[in-house]
């Protein structure tokens, strides 16, 4: 199963080098302290946003990242988050372990104080945006293709993760060069979340709806199974939730 996934991983990367004209470089955010945070660029590009497989995850329709963005290689880690907030919430314990919990408005408060600390327009990326990297040009199920037992090569998720949360990149990363998307933790995305936007949606850098009772979260975590580890897989928080299996990844404009 490795071997199949390195070749896929493989196939991914040149395809992607080979229609990216000018390859940007990945800079790395400086969040002061000796604290890194690591950048992909991940480039402008159309694809097809959602599945068949949920009513809120349809219909399929094609979607355009109309301008390129740098987004965190790994989900912020509690070392990252505690040099900019002052305090770790974590409570699977490890400067290198994802952050949680975290509600959106904490998230949304990292990202502020990141910006005036790097001089970057730090934010949370989109629902569009978050698919888009997430997928690095698969339109199966998962990043790799459909088969969900290879799904533990690339994610912690409730099948091998032992319960907890695990240091950041030991997964096998996406085709883009991005960790733990399908796992590890849930994300946070800006969007309010609406059942039906799909129908509805602009197809260029949708934002989601203008108003709503819960954020979009995304991605799988280590206590979800292989369905909500999908790729197109969506769901709704409030805003103020906070829960062990819920944490974020950042998206800086340069």
């Amino acid at each position: 199963m490795k071997y199949k996934l390195i070749i896929l991983l493989v196939l991914g990367f040149m395809i992607e080098t080979s229609c990216s004209k000018k390859p940007k470089s990945n800079p790395i955010l400086d969040l002061g302290g000796g604290v890194k945070l690591e950048l992909v660029y991940i480039r402008a590009g159309k694809y097809m946003m959602g599945s068949n497989d949920y009513d809120d995850e349809k219909p399929v329709h094609e979607v355009e990242i109309t301008k390129g963005f740098y987004m965190g290689k790994y989900e912020v880690t509690q070392g990252q988050y505690e040099r900019v907030m002052g305090n770790n919430p974590g409570r699977f314990k490890g400067i290198d372990n994802p952050v949680e919990p975290v509600t959106w408005d904490e998230a949304m408060e990292f990202c502020r104080k990141a910006s005036g600390i790097t001089g970057k327009n730090v934010r949370l990326p989109t629902e569009a945006e978050w698919e888009y990297a997430c997928r690095a040009g698969s339109t199966e199920e998962y990043c790799f293709g459909h088969d969900e037992n290879m799904l533990g090569d690339c994610a912690w998720y409730s099948s091998n993760s032992g319960h907890q949360t695990h240091p950041v990149g030991q997964k096998f990363p996406n085709a883009w060069g991005l960790y733990d998307m399908h796992g590890n933790l849930l994300e946070w995305c800006s969007d309010w979340y609406g059942e039906n936007y799909y129908s509805q949606s602009p197809r260029q850098d949708p934002k989601g709806p203008g108003t709503g009772e819960g954020r979009v979260r995304r991605g799988g975590s280590w206590c979800d199974n292989t369905f909500v580890c999908r790729s197109a897989c969506r769901n709704s928080t409030p805003p103020d939730f906070r829960f062990c299996n819920l944490g974020f990844r950042v998206v800086v404009d340069y």
